[in-house]
């Protein structure tokens, strides 16, 4: 004899079927108290203005760009979790930046929340399984799993957390998002990509920039387009001080009016104290870090100030006189600009001298390369080369080489003509050497691209306590290429770029192997 639901058992089983009733009534969350004190509060989660939004925009393919703390994480560790306990086979899935972030987000998103839904519906929805890292439920095989990384079967919904940092801090396992987890979805599945920026590199700076042009040009998405989501920090109705509690200077005004202006928005006096503040208390006044951590535009988020920048006023000049070009390469010696890392970069800088014109036309970058391949790299180049110069540690003999220097090494290897550039007591010599080295120089549009980034992006050190730049520069990724150029600047203002070139007599090729085709 079939039970008859009584009327209260008819509604619950009609709001069951509506995922945005579920979203809004049947999940718990633990948050932070307004004063600090209430860790671990548990409340009915309810999705806030930027969710909502997402939400409704929700789309096959995603990429969050957004500011910290709105909750996104939170927001789709609930929605796979929804999903798993509602849908057969389904197989959901979060990749975390490391294994304590992964640890977290399933323990106190994922887990939390199943462990508080209503008794009777865990009842009638058990878990299988349940390990640190996934929930497996009885009721119909679907599981909801976090960890660093996932490309095992099919994931019908994937969301990678602040995929940004993992880009920048683990290209290895970014790589792994891309070949691996991101393949694993159908198309009918359900990605979503979030993070704050973390700089102009990496494939999430890449996605989000493809995804931002679609958007800019109102193009139909296909399923395998990523639609653009961005979450501005304006948006967050709790970010805002009260009135008078943060003096607003009128260049933070004028920051403000034109954000407003280009976003069609009003940020009002409390919103712009809270951002003044946070920017000065959090980031000691650095307002990359704000763009990066509080972006008020798409654009501003991959925004790297340039008032640090060693060499911002020469590469404007560059710009402005139209000398990063298409530049020919011609019959004539080249010379090379060599910088050795410490640890495991190299950069090499390639330039032939036309007259006054000192002419970049190649720049080389490495990393966890021995010796041996930078010089088959040169050797593929086929340039004739009249001078190789080396900072002057490569004269260094080391007994961890046989006693050999960098310059030893790579005459062994078949470079001739290597020269030392003299060591520079103070490295604000050398920069301000560079510089004015600057005048005389043109960069190839294409070949120069990456060493052109490295010189746009070397950049001085923050101190924090000061509250200023330092004369220090920041030791980053940019740092070879711009050491190889600074050969280039101390190596002319000594006036040792007027080297004399024979051009080499062409090589006979060697043939190791009896070539019947070729008659040998």
């Amino acid at each position: 004899m079939t039970k008859t639901l009584t009327a209260e058992e008819q509604q619950l089983l009609k709001n069951l079927s509506d995922p945005w009733w579920r979203i809004n009534n049947l999940y718990k969350i633990m948050v932070k108290s307004d004063d600090g004190q209430g860790e671990g509060l548990v409340m009915q989660f309810k999705p806030n203005r930027a969710q909502r939004r997402f939400i409704k925009r929700l789309w096959y393919r995603n990429i969050i760009l957004k500011a910290r703390q709105l909750g996104f994480t939170t927001l789709v560790a609930i929605l796979w979790l929804d999903h798993a306990l509602f849908n057969a086979n389904a197989r959901c899935a979060i990749v975390a930046q490391d294994k304590e972030a992964a640890e977290i987000i399933f323990r106190d998103k994922v887990k939390f929340a199943y462990d508080n839904l209503p008794d009777a519906l865990r009842e009638a929805m058990p878990l299988k399984r349940d390990s640190a890292t996934e929930l497996l439920f009885a009721h119909n095989n679907s599981s909801v799993r976090v960890a660093t990384s996932v490309r095992s079967g099919t994931i019908h919904r994937l969301h990678v957390s602040e995929f940004g940092k993992i880009c920048a801090k683990y290209p290895d396992k970014a790589n792994e998002v891309v070949t691996g987890s991101i393949p694993a979805v159908p198309l009918d599945g359900v990605i979503v990509i979030e993070s704050t920026a973390e700089g102009q590199e990496g494939s999430f700076y890449n996605m989000t920039k493809t995804a931002l042009d679609l958007q800019r040009q109102d193009m139909i998405l296909s399923k395998r387009d990523y639609r653009m989501h961005f979450y501005a920090w304006w948006e967050a109705p709790e970010y805002r001080l009260p009135q008078g509690s943060v003096v607003i200077t009128a260049t933070d005004h004028e920051y403000f009016d034109n954000v407003e202006a280009e976003m069609s928005i009003t940020i009002d006096n409390e919103q712009r104290e809270w951002y003044v503040a946070t920017r000065d208390t959090d980031f000691a006044g650095d307002p990359s870090k704000m763009w990066q951590e509080h972006p008020s535009t798409p654009d501003e988020a991959f925004q790297q100030s340039t008032e640090g920048n060693y060499y911002i006023n020469q590469m404007t000049a560059v710009r402005k006189q139209g000398r990063i070009c298409p530049v020919p390469i011609l019959d004539k010696p080249v010379m090379t600009f060599w910088d050795i890392g410490n640890s495991d970069g190299v950069a090499i800088w390639f330039m032939q001298q036309v007259g006054i014109e000192d002419r970049f036309i190649d720049y080389l970058e490495g990393h966890g390369e021995d010796l041996s391949f930078y010089a088959r790299e040169l050797d593929k180049r086929g340039y004739w080369y009249g001078a190789h110069w080396l900072p002057h540690d490569a004269a260094h003999k080391r007994l961890a080489t046989k006693n050999k220097s960098t310059e030893d090494m790579l005459k062994e290897l078949g470079l001739r003509h290597t020269k030392i550039v003299p060591v520079t007591p103070d490295l604000q010599v050398g920069i301000q050497q560079t510089r004015e080295a600057f005048p005389n120089a043109w960069f190839d549009l294409e070949r120069c691209k990456l060493g052109i980034q490295r010189l746009d992006n070397y950049k001085k050190r923050w101190n924090k306590t000061d509250g200023r730049w330092s004369g220090e520069p920041v030791k980053d990724i940019n740092t070879e290429g711009a050491d190889a150029f600074r050969q280039y600047g101390q190596a002319k203002a000594l006036g040792l770029l007027n080297v004399r070139a024979t051009k080499p007599v062409a090589r006979v090729p060697s043939f190791q192997a009896f070539d019947p085709e070729m008659g040998y």
